[in-house]
């Protein structure tokens, strides 16, 4: 018996002020968690559920700069370790459905694309910039709760208040 596997990819660029590119990480791979196969459970029962609703970005800790940060657990991890992330609302995604040679097509496919774009002046309020970012995760909404679909804690990102942050998240299903 094969076993169900939901995977997960993601890529960062970063853009200077004139839309040049100064990063790119390539992409990686990002941790899916058990929330999600709930949130998917709840879709296919179809429960009251709205669907992807936030990517939330967190300074994570400061520690994870010299110390690798320890691998999250993927049936226990449900949030940030940032207690304050910076939300970027589904309004302010974009998201599409893709083919297997990840060409966005009218869906439903079993690939989801979900592109940010973190711009000028934020995340705000930063505390002092560069703003550090550190982890992020994409969370869903089931019966009035926030459900965390992904998770990823990166190596230290110092968003500087002039640059523009592309996050591109792929999901497999």
């Amino acid at each position: 018996m094969s076993r169900f596997l939901i995977k997960g990819f993601y890529r960062d660029w970063i853009f200077d002020v004139e839309e040049r590119e100064i990063y790119d990480s390539g992409w990686r791979s990002n941790l899916i968690v058990l929330r999600c196969r709930i949130l998917l459970a709840g879709f296919i029962k179809n429960d009251t559920t709205l669907g992807i609703r936030e990517l939330q970005l967190g300074r994570g800790e400061s520690s994870w700069d010299t110390t690798p940060p320890p691998v999250p657990d993927s049936n226990m991890i449900t949030k940030l370790v940032d207690s304050k992330p910076f939300s970027i609302p589904h309004t302010d995604l974009t998201m599409h459905y893709l083919n297997d040679f990840d060409e966005i097509v009218e869906g439903p496919t079993n690939r989801i694309q979900v592109v940010s774009k973190i711009g000028q002046d934020k995340p705000t309020p930063a505390t002092e910039p560069p703003y550090p970012l550190r982890e992020f995760g994409i969370f869903g909404e089931f019966n009035g709760s926030l459900y965390m679909i992904n998770y990823v804690r990166h190596s230290l990102i110092e968003k500087d208040a002039s640059a523009t942050l592309e996050r591109k998240l792929r999901l497999i299903f």
